[in-house]
């Protein structure tokens, strides 16, 4: 997946990719690939014009986030084992959405497997990029309501325990930094805005 990489005139070449900022791209090649991830190692041309290379982590699945709220203005957590962190975390219900599947059926169907909820009501709540500096990964986070049972439906890499908090307690867990899941904070936090 290399593109040109000819040392002619590198600057002013022709087959360089002009980026927004200034930025622009010599050479791109995969250096790590799995089914969720890609890691490509760019030869770049920076803002000011010096050469340089840039690692970006491209993720092949949307972030997906659900907030689930009852008419009691309760929420549903979730701790699990973080393997890349080596330690448990309380989030929000989490997923992916792979292609072909929208965000909001991605989130109907997380909240299924990891709460075992159903909701007759969702709205979209907000979009984020998760770690921009070196990382693609997209976000898109809903707020279900009108909430009945359904099945919960872990996954063979899931160790999840649920536990149903008053909202305010999960927003309380993030100020004391109990919560420090990026897309768990950013959403319990904007709904405290609110």
């Amino acid at each position: 997946m290399s593109e040109n990489t000819s040392d002619k005139s590198p600057h002013n070449a022709p087959w360089v990719n002009e980026k927004v900022g200034g930025w622009k791209t010599k050479s791109t090649r995969i250096a790590y690939e799995n089914p969720w991830i890609s890691v490509s190692h760019n030869e770049v041309i920076t803002p000011t014009g010096t050469d340089g290379i840039y690692g970006v982590v491209h993720f092949k699945n949307i972030a997906i986030g659900v907030v689930p709220i009852d008419s009691d203005g309760n929420t549903w957590l979730v701790k699990q084992s973080r393997y890349s962190l080596n330690q448990y975390t309380w989030e929000i219900p989490e997923g992916g959405c792979p292609q072909g599947e929208s965000p909001l059926a991605a989130a109907k169907r997380e909240l299924e497997e990891e709460v075992g909820m159903q909701a007759r009501d969702w709205q979209e709540l907000m979009t984020m990029h998760l770690s921009n500096s070196v990382t693609d990964e997209y976000c898109v986070v809903f707020v279900a309501r009108d909430l009945f049972a359904g099945q919960q439906q872990l996954e063979a890499t899931e160790d999840i325990e649920c536990k149903k908090v008053p909202l305010q307690t999960a927003i309380d867990m993030v100020k004391r930094g109990e919560i420090t899941d990026a897309i768990s904070v950013a959403a319990l936090l904007r709904l405290a805005l609110e």
